[in-house]
């Protein structure tokens, strides 16, 4: 129960706004909490926030407290979601950018994925960080000083990146491994150039989201007909199927 509980007593604040990607703020808050985590919902407004699939309208999630009246120093970890809309509205909003500094100067672990690290680099955090991300943005990136490798997940120190929801079920023991840490870890590949950018476009292929599984199981695909995503329930229950023993709870 320990391990599978480890990030009780954890209070991680997850910070987004309208347009976020659904299952990169759904999915990671589900396994935040039933690691036992508690999770405050952070935003530009009160009320509730619309999340999308790719570009298409998707569900609602209540806001816990506008980065106005968020306090980083009451929370132990960041968690940045991306979508193209999301982190757009974010890095234009100069408390949501102080917010965000305010967990990089005290080195606690900050987690971000597919457009996420552009409200990094409008907070002018990426000098000398190595990183992944939504390929579409990589130049964006590199051009704020970051290292962008081509990697499903990247480790630098109490960041850690991954390019989008293609990489969910990577990137969500990584976000676990990060907020149960009590120290940084060392960057992935240290001394590295930027992978080049990509010579066509990173086409949103949801085919690509089958879980390939770990322990010889292969779970059924996660997308549905016509771009919609299955319940988050059941992309849980693949997680929790590919998971490493004691990763999540029913595991």
């Amino acid at each position: 129960m320990a391990t599978r509980r480890r990030l009780k007593g954890r209070k991680i604040a997850a910070l987004a706004a309208d347009g976020f990607e659904k299952v990169e703020l759904t999915i990671p808050l589900r396994a935040l909490k039933l690691a036992g985590a508690k999770v405050d919902v952070v935003s530009l407004r009160h009320g509730r926030i619309r999340g999308v699939n790719l570009h298409m309208p998707a569900s609602r999630v209540g806001v816990d407290k506008t980065v106005a009246e968020a306090d980083p120093g009451d929370y132990g970890g960041l968690l940045l979601p991306g979508g193209f809309i999301n982190p757009d509205l974010l890095r234009q909003s100069a408390r949501a950018r102080e917010f965000v500094r305010a967990f990089a100067s005290s080195d606690k672990p900050i987690v971000t994925l597919c457009h996420g690290p552009w409200v990094l680099a409008s907070a002018e955090l990426l000098t000398g960080r190595t990183l992944t991300s939504w390929p579409g943005i990589r130049d964006d990136l590199v051009n704020a000083g970051a290292t962008w490798l081509d990697q499903e997940i990247v480790r630098d120190g109490n960041l850690t990146t991954s390019k989008g929801p293609q990489d969910m079920v990577a990137f969500v023991p990584a976000m676990l491994d990060t907020f149960a840490e009590t120290s940084p870890e060392r960057t992935t590949a240290p001394g590295r150039e930027s992978d080049p950018q990509r010579s066509a476009a990173h086409l949103p292929a949801w085919s690509s989201l089958r879980c390939d599984g770990r322990r010889n199981r292969q779970p059924p695909p996660w997308w549905a007909s016509d771009w919609s995503l299955p319940p988050d329930e059941l992309c849980v229950a693949r997680l929790r199927d590919l998971a490493p023993p004691g990763e999540l709870p029913g595991s």
